[in-house]
């Protein structure tokens, strides 16, 4: 499918998402940020749905300028995939063990380690500058200096809402490793900080939307959060790899002489800076992935309809992007009130996970039907490959 544009205030709004079948209230803020005087260009992704500031599944190019609530506050979130050597027959019987070995090596929901992860200790952790990534702390934004000891131990741990970590098998019957995850509490506290910081700025006081308030570029505040923002995007790409090396050493542990063969890792909640039609320009990929040319992404679904590991077609009317996912189809609350555990149970049957009520607000039901959003897209992404999952973890 070829994307549609709708007239947008200053820029027109390409939509990978059929404009008709979209909220009003997601199109209002689709129009919003269109109408911001720095934007250069807006991609909509099939998956989108309403967000804080900016809705979550859109692509905002800008120039010069940099909006912190159209980033997120969970910086740096993204999905990690590794395709291990195991087969399905290779797995046990009973997943129960292997799932309570994960959730024995990677802290979910609030929890975090009791001390802080050695990466050393991680032999599939490739060497990396630790000392000088922890020494950038001391330079981010004062308001979070005193979280330095919470960073450090929540560094490999997975978070709650729509966080997972998930064991998985593909079409051939080869076994991988899957995770979503962000910058736990230090990015959620240094968005928060910036997003106040733009909003008291003058130049933001006449926008259509005070939550899509932007630095502008050679200034002392924008400064700052590319400082702390790049920061945050590293600290959420080293999480997911700690806890993904812990997961990797607890299935080898349980499963002696697992080999691991791939490893892809992409960011769906970021800033990058990025040329197109000659225009340097800060590309703010709020639920949506990089997918360049050649380039390997993970779009996973729900609790029971899989992921898709695909490669890039790098089409530059999305600004090289697509979708992060199957995307909400309903609010936490409204899921709650719509579905039962019997519902649950239902549509996470042959999948090790929990079942019980806590989780009800991510159940399949809740979450747009995942096949609907890669037909959409087969102009940004060809896919690799479809993956199920036989167990998953959530907070």
């Amino acid at each position: 499918m070829s994307h549609r544009e709708v007239p947008g205030t200053h820029v027109p709004i390409r939509m990978w998402a059929d404009p008709d079948e979209v909220d009003e209230q997601v199109m209002g803020q689709l129009r919003n940020i269109s109408g911001v005087p720095w934007v250069h260009g807006l991609a909509v992704m099939p998956d989108v749905h309403f967000g804080k500031g900016a809705t979550v599944g859109s692509v905002i190019a800008m120039r010069d300028a940099v909006s912190p609530a159209a980033v997120g506050v969970d910086i740096g979130c993204g999905m990690t995939a590794v395709r291990t050597g195991l087969r399905a027959e290779d797995l046990p019987d009973d997943l129960r063990r292997l799932r309570s070995a994960l959730e024995a090596a990677v802290p979910v929901g609030f929890a975090m380690h009791d001390d802080g992860v050695d990466p050393a200790s991680l032999p599939l952790l490739e060497e990396r500058d630790w000392d000088r990534f922890w020494a950038a702390f001391d330079d981010l934004a004062p308001s979070v200096h005193h979280r330095r000891d919470r960073a450090h131990r929540q560094m490999g741990t997975l978070g709650g809402g729509n966080h997972f970590l998930e064991v998985c098998l593909d079409e051939g019957g080869q076994v991988w490793v899957v995770l979503h995850s962000g910058s736990r509490n230090i990015g959620n506290e240094l968005a928060a900080h910036h997003i106040e910081q733009a909003r008291s700025l003058p130049h933001n006081q006449d926008l259509p939307d005070r939550d899509l308030a932007v630095f502008v570029s050679r200034t002392p505040e924008m400064e700052a959060y590319r400082r702390d923002l790049f920061w945050a995007q590293e600290y959420a790409k080293r999480n997911r790899d700690v806890m993904m090396a812990l997961a990797c050493r607890a299935v080898v542990e349980q499963i002696p002489r697992t080999t691991f063969e791939q490893w892809i890792s992409c960011h769906h909640n970021y800033v990058a800076e990025e040329t197109y039609d000659g225009t340097d320009l800060l590309v703010t990929r709020k639920g949506a992935i990089r997918a360049g040319k050649g380039e390997y992404g993970v779009i996973p679904g729900s609790m029971a309809t899989g992921t898709y590991i695909v490669r890039g077609l790098g089409n530059p009317d999305s600004f090289n992007s697509a979708s992060h996912g199957a995307g909400r189809r309903m609010s936490r609350n409204k899921a709650r009130r719509t579905f039962s555990r019997r519902d649950l149970l239902e549509q996470t049957r042959g999948v090790e996970c929990r079942k019980d009520t806590g989780v009800i607000d991510e159940i399949p039901g809740a979450y747009k039907d995942l096949e609907s959003v890669m037909e959409a897209q087969t102009d940004l992404v060809e896919v690799v490959a479809h993956l199920r999952q036989v167990i998953c973890v959530k907070g």
